[in-house]
């Protein structure tokens, strides 16, 4: 049990204690006693609204379950369920149009289009990784990746030569080929034939295997280089705002293979990383909180290392420094080394002990996250950091699971009263708002209209609103197969409804409009060929996985103009006037409710099936988030396919099936045989891991089947179907045991 300190009648736990007071507070011009007293008062403040917002979201869940219980054998009339939802405040009302009036926002968030890392704050290593993803080797993403087909070849049969494969090597090297030239076209020719790059007469010149020599198309992409002009080791390049660095060396194992020396090309990849302290962790007590916190404390002051040992070998990860150039007339040239960094604070729903009231309850953890992670940032605004993160002295906080415009309204005053104790100017703290349930989608206008001085960021959170979707309407009817759920009227409405909104209410220019997670990362050609749908729609930036997925989906903002997408889309909109978001959107569309109209085609067989997959899922990411936890993974599906889970996807596969027991499409018994044969694949699956515990045959002795079984059985009383309250009490229970 953590020791707690008595600060103005609330108890906080001494790690938390002693990292705010001797690590964070030193070199800010913030006093330790009026810190405290300050939290103090805010907790006074917010604590009582938080649970006011809370009870709202489950008195509105009850009046829509009384409403489906009501109509459950009438015609379902799309225009009375409307109507109700206005009548009970669910649907509010939308206002007259205006324009977001946010300042101050870092030109990877406001102008540059581009991947967006997500990646738990927790694992010092993964954050460092994550950060340090800026740019990317272009060469090593598609050389590891399945982007590159390798085919039987006369030299090599079936069988590929250990090491370094020069056939591989080569096919990497005509794909790079193929994407100079659409990025940066050439005035005649193609960089297929490039045998030297240089500078001459401080212009980038670039000599043919014709002997022709030939110049970029538009010779402003040509940005600067390193090395001397005549033999330069390196060419800077930009498109659509996004860097590309030719290397040379002909002596590297590469560049000797290369008519011009072409030993990598590097892409400035994740121009910016979400630090998450909340779907991708496992943090349940206050020790968890302030190692959290801790690693942002690095991340800010620039100081975060992490030693790895791979191999017998002993590295120290750090923060990787900018990269410097010179341009053609010798003027040097600074770019940042890093990925601009958010931090995702947790949702208004969990709680935290690492501070008690006076009565022993604990703290909103919401509350707590925005108080300390903007505390630890003042340090990348005073320029007490090694690096910059924000050049424009903001603070970018991600904000998840807020539902309507009222929890946006709650964050926007919580933000405004840290900036207050903390001497920041007004909207230091920008706001990402996570459009990610149900009551935000059908209300984004207005909740955009909350945070309209601040707000740099809006997401679709596909998963996590589409378990929102069958938890709100879990009393309707059966829905679809999880798999069948993408292809749902409502969806495509919710992810074009984001992007129109956010266009005409200003985020052009100014703010993110992003897209969500590809969900297996081991499927990189499949990315490549789906994800490109993302910069199309007019959204300025999408989730990956991994570094390496950044820097293949970079490929797609250097194909698409986003900037140019959005104010074709614009244009469109005012020919068409005033209500397009409405019409655009379909709001009746984006309420339709995804119900299963062939129960009766539905075989047992099917019914198994879709019971396996998702028992499977849920199984294999709780064995690890109870046991060990680890709150985001690749975890091998049913078919062994690597698929990213965390408690978004969980969210779905736990509601999924308690919708289904509900609606009699599968027993109790039937669920609980399900959960222990998988279990045992699941074993299996993890067999190899060395600090895995089995589940199976002690179901009753393992915690984490304990939490599956209560996920399930469980789900519908739940608030909002979140998974986040079980999972936390069974690890609590795990780690004081």
């Amino acid at each position: 049990m953590n020791k707690r300190i008595n600060e103005h009648g609330y108890k906080i736990a001494d790690c938390l204690y002693n990292l705010v007071n001797r690590e964070v507070l030193p070199g800010l011009q913030v006093n330790q006693q009026d810190f405290w007293r300050n939290v103090a008062n805010v907790f006074d403040e917010f604590i009582p609204r938080n649970k006011a917002l809370l009870a709202t979201r489950e008195t509105l869940q009850s009046k829509i379950d009384s409403w489906h219980l009501d109509n459950l054998n009438r015609a379902f009339s799309q225009q009375k369920y409307q109507q109700y939802l206005s009548d009970i405040g669910y649907l509010v009302p939308e206002l007259n149009d205006f324009q977001i009036t946010t300042e101050n926002v870092d030109a990877e968030v406001a102008l540059i289009a581009g991947p967006q890392l997500v990646v738990p704050l927790m694992n010092a290593r993964f954050a460092l990784n994550a950060a340090n993803a800026r740019w990317g080797s272009l060469y090593d993403a598609l050389y590891g990746s399945d982007v590159i087909v390798d085919e039987p070849n006369e030299n090599f049969g079936s069988n590929l030569p250990t090491g370094y494969d020069p056939i591989r090597g080569q096919k990497v090297q005509m794909f790079v080929r193929d994407f100079l030239d659409d990025s940066l076209p050439l005035t005649q020719g193609s960089h297929h034939n490039v045998v030297k790059y240089k500078i001459d007469n401080q212009q980038l010149s670039i000599e043919l295997n014709t002997g022709s020599l030939v110049n970029l198309k538009d010779m402003t992409q040509f940005v600067g280089f390193n090395g001397t002009p005549e033999n330069p080791n390196a060419i800077l390049c930009i498109n659509n705002g996004l860097h590309i660095e030719i290397q040379m060396d002909k002596n590297n194992l590469i560049g000797q293979t290369d008519a011009a020396g072409v030993k990598d090309v590097v892409l400035e990849s994740a121009l910016s990383t979400i630090q998450d302290c909340e779907d991708s962790i496992a943090a349940v007590d206050a020790a968890d909180k302030t190692a959290v916190y801790a690693n942002w404390l690095g991340l800010m002051k620039g100081d975060l290392a992490e030693t790895i040992y791979k191999g017998g070998k002993q590295t120290k990860r750090t923060l990787n420094p900018d990269r410097t150039y010179s341009s053609a007339a010798g003027e040097p040239i600074s770019l940042p080394g890093r990925s601009l960094l958010f931090i995702r604070n947790v949702g208004h729903l969990m709680t935290s002990d690492a501070i008690l009231t006076a009565n022993n309850e604990e703290v909103p953890e919401g509350i707590l996250d925005a108080l300390i992670t903007s505390l630890i940032a003042v340090h990348d605004l005073n320029g007490t950091s090694k690096f910059v993160n924000s050049k424009h002295g903001s603070i970018y906080i991600v904000k998840p699971k807020m539902h309507g415009p009222d929890e946006v309204q709650f964050t926007d005053d919580l933000f405004n009263r840290v900036e207050s104790i903390l001497g920041l100017n007004k909207n230091t703290i920008k706001m990402g708002i996570m459009d990610e349930e149900r009551r935000t989608s059908v209300n984004l206008k207005e909740c955009i209209r909350a945070a309209s001085t601040r707000v740099a960021f809006i997401n679709t959170g596909f998963l996590d609103r589409t378990g929102d979707e069958i938890h709100t309407s879990m009393l309707a009817g059966p829905m679809v197969r999880k798999e069948f759920m993408k292809n749902e009227k409502w969806i495509s409405s919710y992810e074009n409804r984001n992007v129109m909104v956010g266009l005409q209410t200003g985020f052009r220019g100014k703010a993110q409009i992003g897209k969500g997670m590809w969900a297996t990362p081991d499927e990189m050609a499949a990315m490549l060929q789906t994800k490109i749908g993302h910069p199309k729609s007019g959204a300025s930036c999408a989730w990956v996985p991994s570094p390496t997925a950044a820097t293949l989906h970079v490929m797609h903002y250097h194909k698409v103009d986003v900037s140019q997408v959005q104010q074709q889309m614009l244009t469109e909109a005012e020919s068409q006037q005033a209500s397009l978001i409405q019409d655009r959107g379909q709001l009746n569309t984006l309420l339709s409710i995804p119900i299963l109209n062939n129960v009766a085609d539905l075989s047992e067989q099917e019914c198994q099936d879709e019971l396996d997959n998702n028992v499977q899922g849920l199984l294999g990411y709780v064995v690890r988030w109870v046991n060990q936890g680890v709150g985001c993974s690749k975890v091998p599906d049913i078919n062994n396919v690597g698929r990213m889970e965390d408690r978004a996807t969980l969210r779905i596969s736990s509601q999924h099936i308690c919708n289904w027991l509900h609606h009699g499409l599968l027993s109790t018994e039937q669920v609980m045989q399900t959960l222990k044969r998988m279990a045992a694949v699941v074993d299996s699956q993890n067999e190899k891991d060395q600090s895995y515990v089995a589940m199976a045959p002690n179901f009753e002795g393992s915690l984490a089947f304990q939490a599956a079984v209560d996920l399930i059985f469980k789900g519908k009383t739940q608030p909002s179907g979140y998974t986040e309250p079980l999972l936390h009490k069974m690890r609590n229970k795990l780690k004081q045991s």
